[in-house]
């Protein structure tokens, strides 16, 4: 079965581990799922991940962190869909709960956090919100 959405889906693979309480995810993995996952962790919204090698198909598992029993995630929103892509310049870079959470964005220099973008003065594709 393809997925439309494959960025959607990993998001909601990731919500539902954290509720969930999981320790890992594993997801099927791709560049943009990698990179995602970087800044993810220089965010330190998980504790680490690496891609797992198969004859099928790579698999990206994700290692979430918990402080004292709560998720360090406690939201994923996809802002940028396939029906309605959402974007920025680089004036208007959202800020994610004043700075509390980071917004993700597609920009010609690759994926950024919403920081990086202003401090590089570009604008793109905003992907999705975490917090």
């Amino acid at each position: 079965m393809s997925v439309s959405d494959p960025i959607a889906n990993f998001l909601t693979q990731i919500r539902n581990s954290v509720k969930a309480k999981k320790k890992f995810v594993d997801v099927p993995s791709s560049n943009m799922k990698v990179k995602m996952a970087e800044i993810m962790k220089d965010a330190k919204f998980i504790k680490d991940f690496n891609v797992i090698e198969d004859n099928k198909q790579n698999l990206l598992r994700i290692h979430l962190q918990y402080l004292s029993g709560t998720p360090s995630i406690t939201g994923l929103k996809k802002i940028s869909k396939p029906g309605l892509r959402m974007y920025a310049a680089k004036e208007n870079v959202p800020r994610v709960y004043n700075g509390l959470g980071i917004a993700i964005i597609s920009t010609s220099k690759g994926l950024m956090t919403d920081s990086q973008a202003r401090k590089n003065s570009v604008g793109g594709e905003i992907i999705c919100h975490i917090w």
